[in-house]
């Protein structure tokens, strides 16, 4: 895919980071304020601000990826001490090896997990930065616009009228913001992609010719993995993702969707930009 081209609707100057107070951000991926607290203590993940004042602190949306990080370590059963080691640049293939030993040493009680190191140290894929994580994704309501573009190029284009549609309907967007790209068709194509462009509102409005609204559903289970970088180099992270799904039991179980954090939109190098891969999984049956 390429999609870095700059295009008229950007604006000249770029948006504020946006930050979340910490119950927000705690509610958005489905921690404690109390966990986040102490992952503030230990160093693992500091707020992006807090006020001198009262010492409420706030969070960026691109800290959900470190927070990711944590998570599908220690899930995988490093210690915070292990992931201190990993944050400060320790090799990750070291540290998954040692993990590998040590679960062989347990192998009744933990081949779960070791089935996901393994993913991990699969040829030439290790890069716990990115890490894949099972987690479930809330029902959302969304404005909608489906068509069948030439090519990923054509994405950008089309939200500047989807945009410009919403305002005129008096659209409110959620917080967080939920921004993404739905697959509507099986498998990768080069030319004529059948897709639904999607932005999370507060409510339901009438349906029009640009726009509809729909609400989707709860998925109990989506295999996500993010992405750091041009969008050109997406087929490394989709490679990394998919060999998770078929090595760890699960099948593909829906279409595919990219959650866009930050982009051309508000920041100025494509090395900053942050895409979620969301594919809706279940666990295959033994």
């Amino acid at each position: 895919m390429k999609m870095h081209d700059q295009h008229d609707y950007c604006k000249e100057e770029k948006e504020p980071p946006r930050l979340y107070k910490i119950g927000m951000f705690a509610n958005m991926n489905h921690v404690t304020i109390k966990t986040l607290r102490y992952y503030d203590e230990q160093g693992l993940l500091k707020p992006a601000h807090v006020e001198v004042e009262n010492g409420y602190r706030y969070y960026l949306a691109s800290q959900i990826a470190d927070l990711h990080q944590i998570l599908a370590l220690k899930d995988i059963g490093f210690s915070l001490e292990e992931i201190k080691e990993i944050q400060k640049g320790r090799s990750d293939k070291n540290l998954l090896i040692a993990k590998k030993q040590q679960i062989l040493n347990e192998l009744a009680r933990l081949a779960a997990k070791l089935a996901k190191v393994e993913s991990y140290l699969a040829e030439d894929l290790v890069n716990l930065s990115s890490p894949v994580l099972i987690k479930k994704i809330p029902e959302v309501i969304v404005a909608t616009m489906e068509t069948r573009v030439a090519s990923y190029d054509a994405l950008f284009d089309l939200m500047p009228k989807m945009g410009a549609e919403m305002e005129r309907l008096g659209c409110v967007c959620s917080e967080p913001d939920y921004c993404f790209t739905h697959y509507l068709e099986p498998g990768y194509k080069e030319e004529q992609v059948l897709i639904e462009t999607c932005e999370a509102v507060t409510e339901l409005k009438e349906d029009t010719e640009l726009v509809k609204f729909k609400v989707f559903p709860e998925v109990k289970e989506a295999a996500c993995i993010f992405h750091k970088g041009s969008y050109s180099t997406l087929p490394k992270s989709y490679t990394i993702l998919l060999k998770f799904i078929e090595e760890n039991g699960y099948e593909i179980d829906g279409n595919i969707r990219e959650s866009y954090i930050d982009g051309v939109w508000n920041k100025e190098s494509e090395e900053e930009w942050l895409t979620e891969i969301q594919i809706p999984v279940y666990k295959k049956e033994r």
